[in-house]
């Protein structure tokens, strides 16, 4: 395996290592000559087949037994130490070393000892159910030393308190989790990141590009949309070390940028140095919180007497993430309140300027329009008057690199050109170094290399970041920090390695307990590192092998000396998730459906973690809701309904409310409702389209939100139109294996990101399954390009019926809208309505990895048939569209449906060549005119690599809509009984509204105009 971590701190304890197990190996012969070799190596035989049936790549031996009066005690090699204990496994082990003895020792007791500890002492503490399963510990001071006189008694939690947490939203919908992570601090961070290589002289990444991807980017697209919302949704606060906005641009308001900042009311003052940006860019050592001043105001209790208000102008329309900064005094007060300004209202955050004063304190992501506005507001208003609040700068989304490096002295060659350049990459990308030297940390944090090597120096700087932030608090009090109380930190990173044939490598887990002599300050045994990784590895491996594969591979719970493992003073995780090299891994970590089932597992993991040392009970937060409805309920009301998702992996994930939030026009989505049923009734103004969305919430925290819904009721109604969303698929891209080639076919079916993907880099090039072992990354099995590793791609943003709904509106005509499964479950009547338009996108039968569950994600699958048949006999009309609509019909009843009620007959696939369809005939009044869709990778729509083309199916169907590349049938519309018109593209992939509206005009008035049922 490549290490992604320094290995440090080895050799001083390598020589009383050697002594003490000289001292141990010369006690066998005389304490256990009646154990011999021969014993022994069988018991370790068997021990190593319970041990291989849950672990992976271990090696188990047995290295010492002694004899202490009638006990026997068994020294284990290390490889034993990587078996996840609990109080069954271990009873049995003992058992079946025990069947091994011989007939003198059948009575002994029996001691099993790896990693120098006691196996029931490994058992992590939310596993432990008996005073004597709960093991002792010696009893500790105050810094964490043994006394002089230990005392058994159980293990010592690691518990970092605050009276209030650093950020806490103030949410009138939302209410605290009292069951999930609230007042809780988690240090995360998604691995490597583009670093400047002082030897080559050049910006470059951390890790190889194979599978379309790399390791600095494919840990962010599990971290960023998955595993971080999961954990602030659960009330946790997570600080990251890099970057956490993809969004490009940045705006900086600022206290010392006057026409961005102002105040009002009375008491303002200058405070201590804080942030101000001079510089275009930094150099080595600079610090832009060094160069500016703050701003403060005493607090009052009651009405705010004072104000500040940050203004910026937005450059582009989009989702910013906001920051703040401040300064902490020993008197600042810790519910300060921030309210932020956005398309959707307002949401206010109670920030404890206690701690983390003189960085970047993250607040949310927020929906801004372009333009010049107020973006955030701070007043002085406390539950206690007379503290301090501090006033300084606000940052508006991620922008992009702005630290400049160049080679040091030592490096540089006489004849060598050498210029001082920034990464020229967005932020996001960026090693945790840049965002750490812009965040205001110190050069000891960021470069404990003093500049001279960038690829240590990230290593390094993650984990100083983490007692950079505890300094201060409770479990590091003798040190200078941010005060932040750190519960625990996770470093997500993909392992290297490939395997030949079709084996998985699977997943690891390191951490470290040999520094400060075993023990954290307060008494905590570092082993509570060990807690951690055993408990999220098995949440990761338990979730896996139970959902979409059985063999996935648990390897071993190292305790190394990995720098990120070993530096924090909280308890540490190294996750090595599976191998980023290896295909049989990469089949499934590919797929959006795997990345949310892993980072749902990893919260889960941390979630139980987290409730054993504080002895709390806690719920998982529940699933999204499915078979949602937004349909009519009189002239001016839409009834909104959903069912509850209950969990088959967790039975405490049950919803006990939901958030309805709404957006208005193409404004932003508001601060929600709450209800306690799984139905809403809300009001509209016509002419206006309205959307909605619902999350379902528990004592643990939230859910994930639904798809989108939309609905507007037009003023001069020509008609009623149910907008059904049947596009449902998010998936990995084609999985191609065979017996010489292996890879993913982007450029047939390049799957659906889920909303988007952060971590693509490029198309594979190599299939070839000879190159597995080729020893230059660029020529081996999996090499791909490199020519979109800034790019954000596309995919399922789950929005498309406001999409098709808008040029419905536009066209005159009144729409509301429903997923697929409330129109097979019949929540949605669809009979009522005059049109229904059916979105498939590119929904078609999709399997996960190596395809052992029944595909998903079928296109039109018989429940939905069989409503729409009923429907069209009834003189229903029909406007269906997707790439895959006919193609994933291979049935005989599938194949009668489509010609007898949609009226066409499938006639090849084709590969988009060329992205231009053109009106061909007048039948049905459609206007002149060209049409596009998108058929290339970018940030603001899913990619169409293949279509249909559809021929008519009697002599009432026409063709009226072409393939310009090779004039085949792109849609096809009948008036035989029921009228219908099928496109054989997605209508939302038209890249141009306008567009999209003159055709959806055209196919509304066909098919309503003069229809049956109309």
């Amino acid at each position: 395996m490549r290490e992604c971590c320094c290995l440090s701190g080895i050799m001083k304890n390598r020589l009383k290592y050697t002594f003490l197990s000289f001292l141990l190996l010369a006690s066998i012969d005389v304490h256990a000559a009646g154990i011999n070799r021969s014993t022994r190596y069988q018991i370790a035989r068997n021990v190593s087949e319970m041990v291989k049936q849950t672990v992976t790549y271990c090696n188990v031996r047995i290295d010492a037994v002694t004899i202490t009066r009638n006990t026997l005690k068994f020294y284990f090699s290390t490889g034993l130490s990587y078996y996840p204990f609990r109080e069954d496994n271990v009873k049995e082990m003992r058992r079946i070393i025990r069947e091994g003895l011989p007939a003198a020792y059948k009575n002994y007791a029996i001691e099993v000892y790896t990693d120098r500890h006691e196996i029931s002492e490994l058992i992590p503490m939310a596993y432990r159910t008996t005073a004597a399963d709960k093991g002792a510990e010696p009893e500790t001071s105050r810094r964490g030393k043994r006394t002089s006189s230990p005392k058994p008694r159980g293990p010592i939690p690691f518990v970092n308190t605050c009276a209030k947490p650093l950020v806490r939203p103030l949410s009138d919908a939302v209410d605290t989790p009292t069951h999930g992570l609230s007042g809780r601090h988690l240090a995360v961070w998604q691995s490597h990141g583009y670093y400047f290589d002082q030897p080559r002289n050049t910006w470059r990444w951390q890790r190889s590009f194979l599978w379309q991807t790399c390791e600095d980017l494919y840990t962010q697209s599990y971290v960023l949309p998955y595993l971080v919302p999961m954990l602030e949704n659960a009330g946790a606060c997570v600080l990251m070390p890099r970057e956490r906005d993809t969004q490009r641009n940045e705006a900086i308001a600022d206290n010392d940028a006057h026409e961005t900042y102002r105040e009002s009311g009375h008491g303002w003052q200058t405070g201590v140095g804080g942030f101000a940006h001079r510089r275009q860019v930094y150099r080595a050592g600079e610090n832009p919180f060094r160069e500016g001043t703050t701003r403060y105001v005493m607090s009052v209790n009651g009405r705010a007497t004072a104000k500040a208000v940050w203004s910026a102008d937005i450059p582009q329309k989009g989702d910013y993430a906001v920051y703040v900064s401040y300064a902490t005094y020993d008197d600042s007060a810790d519910d300060v309140t921030y309210v932020v300004h956005h398309a959707g209202g307002e949401s206010r955050y109670a920030v404890n300027q206690k701690m983390g004063g003189g960085t970047w304190i993250y607040l949310g992501n927020f929906p801004l329009d372009a333009g010049k506005q107020e973006v955030v507001t701070l007043h002085n208003s406390s539950d206690k008057a007379g503290q301090r609040i501090s006033a300084d700068a606000v940052k508006i989304g991620g922008g992009y690199g702005n630290m400049t490096r160049e080679v040091k002295a030592s490096l540089r060659h006489d004849d060598g050109s050498y210029l001082s350049e920034t990464s020229g990459h967005p932020r996001y990308c960026e090693a945790a170094r840049y965002w750490l030297q812009w965040a205001g940390y110190s050069p000891e944090v960021y470069s404990p290399k003093s500049f001279g090597d960038d690829y240590k120096d990230d290593i390094m700087s993650r984990a100083r970041w983490v007692n950079a932030l505890m300094g201060g608090s409770k479990r590091m009090p003798d040190s200078l920090g941010l005060n932040i109380p750190v519960d625990l930190a996770l470093a997500f990173h993909s392992d290297s390695g490939a395997k030949e044939g079709d084996e998985i490598i699977g997943t690891l887990g390191i951490f470290c307990t040999r520094e400060d002599g075993g023990r954290f300050y307060g008494g905590a045994s570092r082993y509570r590192s060990r807690d951690l990784t055993d408990m999220v590895m098995t949440q990761i491996v338990g979730d896996i092998r139970r959902t979409w594969e059985p063999e996935w591979r648990r390897r071993g719970l190292w305790n190394r000396p990995y720098f990120e493992a070993r530096i924090p003073h909280a308890p540490t995780m190294l996750l090595e998730l599976l191998s980023h090299q290896n295909f049989a891994d990469m089949r499934y970590g590919s797929d959006p459906r795997f990345k949310f089932l892993v980072s749902r597992a990893v919260y889960k993991g941390i979630l139980k973690y987290i409730s054993s040392q504080y002895g709390t009970e806690y719920e998982v937060q529940p699933l999204p809701v499915k078979s949602f409805a937004a349909t009519f309920k009189g002239v001016d009301s839409v009834r909104l309904s959903w069912t509850p998702v209950l969990d088959s992996l967790e039975e405490s994930a049950v919803p006990t409310g939901y958030i309805v939030y709404t957006r208005k026009d193409d404004g932003g989505f508001d601060s929600g409702r709450y209800t306690p049923r799984a139905s809403f009734v809300t009001g509209q103004e016509r002419g206006h389209v309205y959307s909605y969305k619902v999350t379902a919430v528990n004592r643990g925290g939230e859910s994930f939100p639904s798809e989108i819904l939309s609905s507007c009721r037009a003023i001069d109604e020509k008609g009623e139109v149910l907008v059904v969303n049947g596009f449902e698929r998010v998936s990995a891209p084609l999985i191609m294996r065979n017996d010489s080639l292996a890879g993913f076919r982007y450029d047939l079916d390049g799957g659906v990101p889920d909303k988007r993907d952060i971590s693509f880099a490029g198309l594979q090039r190599v299939y070839d399954l000879r190159q597995l072992r080729c020893p230059n990354d660029s020529l081996m099995l999996g090499a791909c390009n490199t020519d979109y590793t800034t790019e954000i791609i596309g995919g399922n943003t789950f929005d498309y019926p406001y999409l098709h709904g808008r040029s419905v509106a536009r066209a005159g005509y009144s729409y509301c809208s429903a997923s697929v499964a409330a129109v097979k479950n019949g929540e949605a009547d669809i009979e009522r309505y005059d049109a229904v338009d059916l979105i498939l996108g590119k929904q078609c039968l999709t399997p996960m990895g190596r395809g052992l569950r029944q595909p998903e994600f079928e296109a039109l699958p018989r429940e939905l048939r069989t409503a729409l048949r009923g429907y069209a006999a009834k003189g229903g009309a029909l406007f269906v569209s997707g790439c895959y609509l006919l193609s994933d019909l291979r049935e005989e009843e599938g194949q009668a449906f489509v010609s007898e009620v949609l009226h066409c007959l499938p006639e090849s696939r084709l590969e988009t060549h060329r992205n231009k369809l053109r009106v061909t005939a007048s039948k049905g009044n459609f206007r002149r005119g060209d049409y596009r869709f998108n058929d290339e990778l970018c940030e603001e729509h899913y990619k169409v690599e293949r279509v249909e083309e559809i021929r008519p199916a009697d002599d009432k169907s026409h063709t009226v809509l072409r393939y310009v590349d090779n004039q085949g049938s792109a849609m096809v519309i009948s008036d035989e009984g029921n009228r219908t018109a099928v496109m054989g593209f997605p209508f939302e992939s038209i890249t141009e509204e306008a567009e999209r509206d003159r055709l959806m005009g055209d196919i509304l008035n066909f098919l309503i105009k003069n229809n049956h049922k109309n």
